[in-house]
């Protein structure tokens, strides 16, 4: 048995493998439930602490990520505890970057990366990834 979201619970994207992740805004109280066993924090400046293991992906608000490198790790690392433990993104107000994240991690999942951003916008957050280089990110992150 894994520890993982429940399917139906507020803003968990199922993945095309039956993997759930859960992405949230950082700003808003955290949802009621179990929290996460492993988080990955999008923001331009060091997050506040929490009593879960995280990692912190330097991420200004409507930009990309400071190291595209780093954030290939970070997000390949999210995908991988996904299959077995409670994975959340989140940033400031859960969708620019956070469905950007989302997106990348779906390409992790099999997703055509010309297709991630509709596939988290339907099934996530219909305003998910709102910038035009966010979107380009998601088209060369399988690149990365």
């Amino acid at each position: 048995m894994t520890d993982t979201w429940e399917p139906t619970a507020t803003g968990v994207l199922q993945l095309p493998s039956g993997r759930l992740v859960r992405g949230r805004a950082l700003r808003r109280p955290l949802p009621p439930g179990p929290t996460p066993g492993f988080a990955v924090h999008l923001l331009g400046k060091r997050p506040p602490e929490v009593p879960w293991e995280t990692r912190w992906l330097r991420w200004p608000d409507f930009r990309l990520p400071s190291s595209h490198t780093e954030a290939r790790a970070v997000l390949g690392e999210a995908w991988e505890r996904s299959g077995s433990a409670r994975v959340e993104i989140a940033c400031g107000g859960g969708r620019g970057r956070t469905g950007t994240a989302l997106a990348c991690v779906a390409v992790l999942d099999g997703v055509p990366a010309d297709h991630a951003v509709d596939f988290v916008r339907l099934n996530y957050d219909t305003r998910a990834v709102e910038t035009p280089w966010q979107r380009r990110f998601v088209l060369r992150f399988a690149q990365l």
